[in-house]
């Protein structure tokens, strides 16, 4: 049997082949991130392609396109997480050294000796709901950075503002913060813009009333009298982009509920985790059965206790190792955090670590992590939840 590793590039890729005894056919093969690149690793191959797995870091985007090709020439290809092969170095490498060339011999030496968990990429299924829910995180984010924009706009123009409305990005708000954002416009309001403005709105007596409201606090507004065209040329835009931006979110929820359909998982039969947080887990998990346990699981969260120990010393005050992926971990502690409160089981657990003296989100990240242990099970048997007597 052969192994390959490459090490990959943004430009370039790093190919080395080892054989069963981790003997050197080759190394150090450089070839371009093209098609005719990859036609010269093909070609490179050619004499061992029956007995060879190739392994490639999961490093970027930038090993999706050689991952495509060589599943297309039906190679086997394994793709592991870095963290994997930064510990496989730590373990053989007494300096401390990091180039293209070891790299990929490091690689082909872990994918010879097999202890590791492969990246699932099977599924493509799976692969969507990784990609849109990562998207559905990036866009949230985006709106985040959008409204802190807007409220320190409003907060420099009319600081008033905010006390009249409990989410200023609700709705009616928006509707209006799209026609007015100043206190002079609300000054400067007379019956024809109202009555033109009010047949846009939905919710027309709400809005004519805050209106209203509006236009006396502006009358005594506190804020800043310069400038003001600009200030409220950018929030009107950054009201445009939000809303533009939730739309975008809405149709990306609504293809990851297309998505769940046709895998048919009961992971949404667990408590706490609604569609969007199991799109993420799933997405992320991929293939379940790529963990021959649940623990293996709950460390690729990065839920799981690091360990300090030394000689007779051992640390009673672990963290988390937080080395697994963030989007999954996100998913699984905003799930504990409702099924700590919906069910009784993981309530009953989540209480029993409040009452041995844990803070609430220590306990929170224990229930994260017997979630997993249920998430496992579940996905495991391809059973609906049954909550335990």
């Amino acid at each position: 049997m052969f192994y390959l590793g490459i090490d990959i590039g943004k430009n370039t890729h790093v190919a080395s082949l080892v054989d069963d005894k981790k003997k050197v056919i080759f190394k150090a093969f450089s070839f371009p991130n093209s098609i005719n690149g990859a036609e010269s690793l093909i070609l490179k191959l050619e004499a061992f392609k029956n007995e060879l797995e190739i392994g490639m870091e999961a490093t970027g985007h930038y090993w999706l396109s050689l991952y495509s090709f060589l599943c297309e020439k039906n190679f086997t290809v394994r793709v592991i997480n870095p963290v994997q092969t930064d510990g496989w170095r730590s373990g053989i490498e007494i300096r401390k050294r990091k180039t293209d060339i070891i790299d990929s011999l490091l690689i082909a030496d872990l994918l010879r000796y097999g202890d590791f968990v492969e990246t699932s990429l099977s599924n493509e299924d799976y692969l969507s709901l990784r990609n849109l829910s990562r998207f559905r995180s990036y866009l949230i984010s985006s709106i985040g950075d959008l409204k802190r924009k807007t409220i320190a706009l409003l907060d420099q123009v009319f600081p008033e503002y905010a006390s009249s409305f409990s989410n200023i990005f609700g709705k009616t708000s928006k509707e209006i913060l799209s026609n007015f954002s100043t206190p002079s416009d609300f000054e400067d309001i007379n019956s024809d813009d109202l009555s033109t403005f009010l047949e846009s709105v939905s919710k027309k007596n709400y809005a004519s009333k805050k209106i209203d409201e509006l236009s006396k606090k502006a009358s005594s507004s506190f804020g800043i009298n310069f400038c003001l065209d600009s200030f409220s040329l950018q929030i009107k835009m950054l009201i445009e982009q939000i809303s533009f931006i939730q739309n975008q979110v809405s149709d990306v929820e609504n293809e990851i509920e297309v998505l769940l359909g046709k895998l048919n998982s009961p992971i949404t039969t667990i408590p706490g985790i609604g569609s969007v947080n199991a799109a993420t887990i799933l997405g992320e998990i991929g293939d379940v059965n790529r963990f021959s346990n649940p623990s293996k699981l709950v460390a690729y969260a990065g839920l799981d206790a690091s360990v300090s120990q030394s000689g007779e010393y051992e640390s009673t005050y672990n963290h988390m190792s937080k080395r697994g992926s963030p989007y999954l971990r996100r998913a699984l502690f905003q799930s504990a955090l409702r099924a700590e409160f919906c069910d009784p089981i993981f309530s009953a657990y989540y209480q029993k670590k409040i009452t041995e003296g844990k803070h609430h989100l220590v306990a929170t990240n224990a229930v994260a992590r017997k979630l997993c242990h249920t998430i496992f099970a579940v996905l495991t048997k391809n059973e609906p939840y049954q909550q335990q007597s």
